[in-house]
């Protein structure tokens, strides 16, 4: 086998390979070559090529969101690493683990002019878990390391550090801390961040490891149950008339079907999922917004509830938000691994165990059920709702609301969803997905930017077939997205292009200025098709409501290369189709 010469980067890929850390993401760059060298040479890892380094990290991120275990990134030393930067906070406030594997020159070479080169260490600030800032190796004879090193030895300070680094080893420094950050991210699920300094001669390889890293041991997480916390749970549960629970972002099959329909079997409860909790009962009520849009004050009295549980990510939803905010529940419960956000202000008690964990082990605790109508007379409104969308929708020339109606029925089953930001998300939220489709979109912060990335990167280890929905700027904002090698030809793209940013004539105020056009909606007149064309996709355009109907027949067919659908919609009625949606079902 081929290694690079240099001890350090022999670590880091060994390491790596000890931590079962197998799909690797690299941008070409020639400080990052070392590490290039060890990953590329080694069978045990399958590497990407990925030019673009914020489409590289966003495409790690989908990789890592469809497995649930760490995936690294590895870059070049400059502005590379902090192309990173917006996925890395996206994996941060999603607890996806991501690992930055980033290249940097040696100390004595930093802020004296060379090029590709800015202060890397801890560059990340407080959006990783943990921040390894590895040493340098010393060179083969003393003389020689005194030599190179020379600058740094100006100062007291700095012979002390090289002393006290020296005494220390440098090697098992470097080992504690590249385990210590890959065990972070795979147990507390977030990005970690590893920055090495190579010096050259970079290229230099041999065929033999020259290290031996001291065994240690791999932890894996276990949920610890408070037994003496989930009593005191279940004395305000069983003393409560009316409890929700609300899902946010949440992996596929994180609950057991058993503790689903007991829960559904509860009067007392209501349970509000999104579209990304991936959690379906007939009995739970998806689609917030149409709940929540119509109400009167009255209204929102009646479904205050005593009690809230909270399983899952962040919360697409701004009207739950304000209405939990306004009408806050008596106790506030998360339940989950990661952190508790406090979204309602009134949070009282975070549980640190899986949902599932959680359910198996409450659930069988509640002696009974309290008898309520608090489901049943809030799933006869949701029925009614339901009716007038479907008449609404009946009244609709073609239309932003329309298209996704349409298109969010031609998902194929046994597949897998993933949705941009902004608009798409908030109308993919509108309608009700079969629980065999599996749906992901980037909620942590929330960006357009790294969409598409993210969901060729979910399609290439995914078992199931990828559709991606997303707006048009969102997805012009990420083209670089398609220039990659790794697309499966199964992957298709729905754009609807309304030629601007469309969610800006749904918030506040004055539209139709060239002031609103230029710099909010940002107009533009651009099509997919030339993207298209040079990065080899298959390319259709659906321009009305029957040329939609005629396209999507046809678009999840096999074919030799991905493919793109461009819906194109006017821009000047989508704003007016979806308020008035809300005020038709009240």
């Amino acid at each position: 086998m081929i290694y690079s010469k240099i001890p350090l980067s022999q670590t880091i890929v060994t390491l790596c390979k000890t931590h079962n850390l197998k799909h690797i993401i690299i941008s070409p760059g020639s400080r990052n070559a070392p590490l290039t060298i060890g990953f590329t040479n080694d069978d045990f890892f399958k590497c990407y090529s990925i030019v673009d380094e914020r489409c590289a990290a966003f495409f790690a991120l989908g990789i890592a969101q469809q497995l649930q275990e760490p995936v690294a990134v590895v870059c070049t030393s400059g502005s590379a690493l902090l192309n990173y930067f917006p996925a890395v906070s996206e994996a941060f406030y999603s607890n996806i683990p991501l690992v930055v594997i980033s290249a940097d020159r040696p100390k004595h070479l930093i802020d004296i002019g060379d090029g590709q080169t800015i202060k890397q260490k801890n560059v990340y600030g407080e959006h990783v878990l943990y921040n390894a800032n590895l040493k340098q190796d010393i060179k083969e004879g003393e003389n020689a390391y005194l030599e190179s090193e020379r600058p740094i030895l100006k100062s007291l300070e700095n012979k002390l550090e090289r002393f006290l680094g020296l005494q220390k080893d440098i090697q098992t420094h470097n080992e504690s801390e590249i385990h210590d950050a890959l065990t972070v991210s795979k147990l507390n699920l977030g990005p970690v961040h590893i920055n090495c300094p190579f010096d050259e001669p970079l290229y230099e390889t041999t065929e033999e490891l020259i290290i031996n890293p001291k065994p240690f041991k791999i932890q894996s997480r276990e949920d610890k149950i408070d037994r003496f916390e989930i009593k005191s749970l279940l004395d305000i549960w069983h003393s409560a008339k009316r409890k929700m629970i609300l899902v946010g972002v949440l992996q596929p099959n994180s609950i057991e079907a058993q503790w689903i329909q007991e829960i559904a079997d509860d009067d007392s409860i209501i349970v509000l999922t999104e579209t990304t909790s991936n959690l379906h009962h007939p009995d739970f009520f998806p689609g917030i917004d149409k709940l929540i849009a119509p109400l009167t004050e009255d209204d929102f009295k009646e479904l205050q509830p005593d009690v809230l549980i909270t399983f899952g990510g962040l919360i697409v939803s701004k009207k739950i938000k304000a209405f939990l905010r306004t009408y806050k529940p008596e106790f506030h419960c998360h339940v989950g691994l990661t952190r508790a956000n406090d979204t309602f202000f009134c949070l009282e008690k975070h549980i640190k165990l899986r949902p599932n964990t959680f359910l198996s082990t409450f659930l069988p605790q509640v002696t009974h059920h309290t008898k309520s109508t608090y489901k049943s007379s809030w799933l006869a409104i949701r029925q009614k709702r339901r009716k007038l969308q479907e008449d609404y929708l009946q009244t609709l020339p073609f239309s932003d609301f329309k298209a996704f109606s349409s298109i969010l029925k031609s998902i194929p089953k046994q597949s897998q969803l993933q949705v941009g930001n902004s608009s798409a998300i908030r109308y993919t939220q509108l309608f009700q997905l079969g629980k065999n489709i599996e749906v992901f979109c980037n909620r942590g912060t929330s960006g357009i930017d790294g969409s598409t990335s993210t969901a060729i990167g979910a399609s290439t280890v995914s078992e199931k077939r990828t559709t991606f929905i997303t707006g048009d700027l969102s997805f012009f904002y990420d083209s670089n997205a398609l220039w990659n090698n790794h697309i499966p030809k199964t992957f298709r793209i729905i754009v609807i292009n309304n030629e601007g940013g469309g969610i800006f004539r749904i918030l506040p105020g004055e539209k139709n200025t060239e002031n609103f056009d230029h710099f909010f909606e940002t107009k533009h007149h651009l099509s997919a098709k030339q993207l298209c064309d040079m990065f080899c996709f298959e390319y259709a355009v659906a321009k009305d409501e029957k040329q939609l109907d005629e396209q999507l027949e046809t678009f999840y067919k096999g074919t030799k290369r991905p493919k793109l659908l461009e819906i194109f919609t006017p821009s000047r009625i989508n704003d007016k189709i979806l308020l008035d949606f809300f005020r038709y079902i009240k």
